[in-house]
């Protein structure tokens, strides 16, 4: 009855919920898109050479958008204002996570420890969004209106993870070493609390959407909040480890385009 496959299929299968669903995620990736545009253009002099990496993140992340939006539309589908409590990227803003917008708003450059919290943040974000996207290709990666939009976006969130990993490794061989493990503890802690919370209010309106019993709602609940206990006990230590990825300079090329999602 609560097996995350079973779940997500449910989820897909009515319109409603698959609305909200693509809905949230789309407004998530486009304010990833608009974030490292400005970070790109805001790159430090002595950074210079990873302003065109960040910028195909953003253009990635900006498809990505994209992508969500075109399943809407091939079901006929209009995008529904995502509720606050199931905004990830702003409540991690409101957390004090990242670069905040009023500093990418304002056309002055950023300074190396800027960039080092940026690719922190990214690095824990980035592995939580790798994950889900594998789990989404286990379940639906035969799927013929799924797969290929999640296998595209689940090549992309690896690349991002790689790029942060190998990033973040060469501006701790640079001196920023420590700044980076307390920036990553410190992401990684809130970043937990964040999820949980938005895990809570999505799976909340998903289950007024499909009308799923108290018992049900309640399993999913404690579930979630099982996740964060665990996450918070020492599950936290995989979103802040740094190892040398197998995919090297995996930004250093154009975006990838996907014109059938366009």
């Amino acid at each position: 009855m609560l097996s995350a496959k079973k779940l997500f299929q449910e989820i897909l299968d009515n319109d409603e919920s698959f609305r909200l669903f693509c809905s949230i995620a789309a407004s998530g990736e486009a304010q990833g898109g608009w974030e490292n545009g400005r970070i790109a253009a805001l790159v430090p002099e002595s950074q210079r050479a990873l302003a065109p990496k960040i910028a195909r993140h953003g253009a990635d992340e900006d498809k990505h958008g994209r992508i969500f939006n075109a399943l809407l539309r091939r079901r006929g589908l209009d995008p529904v204002e995502i509720p606050r409590e199931t905004d990830y990227t702003m409540l991690l803003e409101a957390r004090g996570i990242g670069l905040a917008h009023d500093k990418l708003r304002r056309d002055e450059p950023l300074t190396e420890r800027d960039i080092v919290i940026y690719l922190a943040h990214s690095r824990v974000t980035e592995q939580r969004a790798a994950g889900q996207m594998a789990q989404l290709c286990r379940y639906f990666g035969d799927d013929p209106l799924l797969g290929r939009a999640i296998g595209m976006i689940s090549g992309d969130e690896d690349n991002h993870l790689a790029y942060c990993h190998e990033e973040l490794l060469r501006l701790a061989t640079a001196g920023h070493g420590r700044t980076i493990q307390r920036a990553l503890k410190e992401c990684a802690l809130a970043e937990s609390r964040v999820h949980r919370d938005v895990g809570l209010a999505v799976m909340a309106r998903m289950g007024r959407i499909l009308g799923w019993s108290r018992v049900r709602a309640a399993l999913l609940a404690a579930g979630i909040r099982a996740l964060y206990v665990f996450e918070r006990l020492g599950g936290w230590r995989r979103m802040v480890a740094l190892r040398m990825p197998e995919r090297r300079d995996a930004l250093g090329g154009p975006a990838t385009p996907a014109p059938e999602f366009a």
